[in-house]
């Protein structure tokens, strides 16, 4: 209860301070948003979020028009909260949330219920695996684009979007180089660098690197990551801009899954105890190429083809999960029958999209429309290998002797899965304005996909092959009402078509899941832009929701079974204040209840698990403009976390079902931020869990990971 009060009295503090601060212009040096030629020149923008506009929108219409709510990340509140993972940005994007950290080798997010794959995360717009850890400071800014996206990007899940944008070339020359060091034996230097490479400023470079290197809070666990991103804009004419961009990651780390749990009971051992196999490891990377050509046809047309390509590749090999497999459950005195696994994964994935935006008039309407096309190739590739059971037995309540472990064995293959995917979509979106009260949104895509799935079995040298292709519309309306150019009133629906990938218990392919949405909202800009609010209220189900069968052990994750139908029903609401000269507010709160309304696997009017009912945040950070501390900047980033769920929802149809739910706790959490900027230095530091909380990201019952317990970190900056 205190932490609510903490959090409702720091808000109230804030917002009164808000009605009583003088008007005062603030103003952001940033270069311009949009992708065309124009972007050759820097210039100084109000920092206004009405007038926001998300890359992930494709159509360039501002926030308070948009009849769906979106949240920005922008480059300052980055570097102010000095981010280093994704848990950190959704500090600030409330209903936004990590659902779990399988191995420690992931962040899983979520969003309104919903998990957020690799289908529904994107970088510089095109789709990005989300399976490892992502690297966060090379990024310029963050766009959520919230609930329904079905229409502009296909096959998408219904709780939204995320668009990581990455830095972008520059033409004056210039950059910066730093050095972290932090807890846990962790230091990370960069490197920026930006300018022209020809004398008329025409083709415009940016290169950008990052390398970590880190132990943990976790005994035996480590990790090493290489980052590289260069960018190259080329002025090919007055109205014509290439931007080509490159995105290549290599992380390594130690899986750590934890085994905190006993009967669906989180038991008590030392934070730091680490239960794996010390030569372990999770070795990933990544690489992605965007070229986008956008050409101005006149003032009211703009025409961009974007070609991307992306290849990722994964290879998993340490111990199996706790309480996993036929003879893994962790006993009650605490021993634990260890076997090993491992699985390898490689996916290539190529887009190619076209877009045509306008402007144009018929009578007294204004309308800016969006007409597009885009293709999509994916195919993934799975190798699992026969795990090696009774590898050796450990005492979770021990302290673990990792010079006691057996020789790393050899493990044979068991099978290859292949799934290519074709995607083919066509889309059309217009914006009509009525009056400057009444606007609307009306859109529509068309998807066909075809989905194969290819299992072939070493053992006998058997193949399954599962082939589905299905098509359907994915609509969305809109509605705007502004009764003045600071509040709006929307109200929209959406419909999408989303594909299941993968089989179901018999080995049959998955029936298409029909998505609908319904949401209301008000936008609201107060004391004279100097305060933002932002109310939404939605609802969404989903008619068939599948998940991974957990049958006889299953631990493949293609294989799923259906759960029945599932309802999201929420409220958000969104603060982002600047009350006085240098000082920045974000704060939100968000309600959300996922449930199944209907099934015969599962409960009906069960939750969902991992999603919390009750997230909030609450961050500040100012910055001295005048006087003997001039360009200081303190900062605290408050969030809270409600409780939740975990283990395994009690099947309806198993008389005295022996699966049971995990309690997890809520949890609030402060961080604090400092640096200082003099001459061409700037000192950053950061306490994160200055109160050490302790909580967990688990997974079913069998990956328990704490949060990490009270750190620092600490950079040196240097600009030229």
């Amino acid at each position: 209860m205190y932490k609510n009060i903490f959090i409702a009295s720091f808000l109230f503090i804030s917002l009164q301070g808000i009605a009583q601060a003088s008007y005062q212009s603030i103003n952001e040096y940033s270069s311009i948003e949009n992708d065309t030629v124009k972007r050759l020149k820097e210039v100084v923008v109000e920092k206004n979020p009405s007038n926001s506009k998300t890359n992930a929108g494709k159509t360039g219409i501002k926030a308070m028009d948009l009849p769906q709510a979106i949240s920005v990340i922008s480059k300052e509140e980055l570097r102010n909260q000095q981010v280093a993972t994704v848990a950190d940005i959704l500090k600030n994007a409330n209903g936004v949330y990590i659902m779990g950290a399988t191995g420690g080798y992931q962040e899983e997010i979520a969003s309104r219920g919903f998990s957020l794959s690799s289908n529904n995360t994107f970088k510089n717009g095109i789709r990005y695996f989300n399976g490892m850890m992502l690297e966060t400071s090379g990024l310029e800014k963050v766009e959520f684009l919230k609930g329904s996206a079905a229409m502009l990007y296909g096959n998408v899940s219904p709780g939204g979007i995320l668009n990581l944008v990455t830095k972008k070339p520059r033409y004056e020359f210039g950059g910066e180089i730093s050095f972290a060091n932090a807890s846990f034996n962790t230091y990370k230097p960069t490197f920026d660098m930006y300018g022209s490479l020809n004398k008329t400023k025409s083709i415009g470079f940016r290169l950008y690197g990052a390398y970590e290197k880190a132990d943990s809070y976790r005994n035996n666990v480590n990790s090493e990551r290489y980052y590289f991103n260069p960018s190259f804009e080329f002025q090919l004419g007055k109205n014509t801009d290439l931007l080509i961009e490159t995105d290549f990651t290599n992380d390594s780390r130690t899986p750590d899954f934890g085994a905190g749990i006993i009967d669906y009971q989180i038991v008590s051992i030392p934070r730091t105890r680490f239960l794996g196999v010390s030569w372990g490891y999770y070795d990933s990377e990544q690489l992605a190429n965007t070229i986008t050509l956008s050409h101005t046809i006149n003032s009211n047309w703009n025409l961009k083809f974007v070609n991307g390509v992306r290849f990722y590749s994964t290879d998993l090999f340490s111990n199996t999960r706790p309480n996993s497999g036929t003879n893994g459950a962790v006993q009650p005195n605490g021993n634990w029958n260890r076997s090993i696994q491992r699985t390898q994964a490689k996916d290539n994935y190529i887009i190619q999209q076209l877009d045509l935006t306008g402007e144009f008039k018929t009578g007294k309407l204004d309308h800016k429309v969006l007409v597009g096309a885009d293709v999509e190739n994916f195919k993934t590739q799975t190798t699992v290998y026969n795990s090696f059971a009774n590898y050796d037995t450990i005492n979770i309540f021990e302290d673990y002797n990792a010079a006691a472990e057996p020789v790393i064995p050899n493990l044979s293959k068991n099978t290859l899965t292949t799934a290519p995917i074709s995607r083919f979509g066509l889309y059309a979106q217009d914006f009509i304005s009525f009056s400057e009260k009444w606007k609307a949104l009306a859109g529509i895509r068309y998807s066909y996909q075809d989905t194969e799935s290819n299992v072939y079995k070493y053992a006998d040298l058997s193949n399954a092959t599962t082939v589905n292709n299905d098509g359907a519309f994915s609509p969305k309306f809109g509605i705007i009402y502004k009764p003045t150019k600071n509040h709006t009133l929307f109200a929209s629906y959406s419909n999408s078509f989303e594909l299941n990938t993968g089989q179901n218990e018999s080995g049959a392919s998955l029936d298409p899941s029909i998505v609908d949405q319904f949401e209301v909202g008000i936008k609201n800009i107060l004391f004279k832009n100097k305060l933002f609010i932002n109310l939404t209220l939605y609802q969404i189900s989903n008619d068939t929701f599948y998940q991974q069968s957990l049958s006889n052990g299953n631990t493949y994750s293609y294989i799923k079974v259906l759960a029945g139908e599932v309802i999201s029903k929420g409220l958000e609401i969104d603060i982002t204040a600047n009350p006085i000269n240098g000082l920045s507010i974000i704060a939100g709160y968000s309600f959300n209840e996922t449930k199944f309304r209907t099934s015969d696997y599962y409960i009906s009017g069960s939750q969902l698990r991992y999603n919390p009912k009750n997230t909030a945040n609450l961050s500040a950070n100012y910055q001295f403009k005048n006087g003997r501390f001039k360009n200081l900047n303190i900062g605290i980033i408050n969030t809270y976390f409600g409780e939740r769920y975990a283990g395994r929802s009690t099947r309806a149809q198993v008389a005295n079902d022996s699966r049971k739910l995990i309690y997890l706790s809520d949890f609030f959490q402060s961080d604090l931020t400092l640096s200082y900027s003099f001459y061409k230095f700037t000192l950053r530091s950061k306490l994160s869990n200055v109160f050490n909380e302790l909580n967990y990201n688990v997974h079913d019952d069998n990956s328990v990971n704490p949060i990490a317990p009270r750190n620092y970190s600490i950079a040196l900056n240097y600009t030229f």
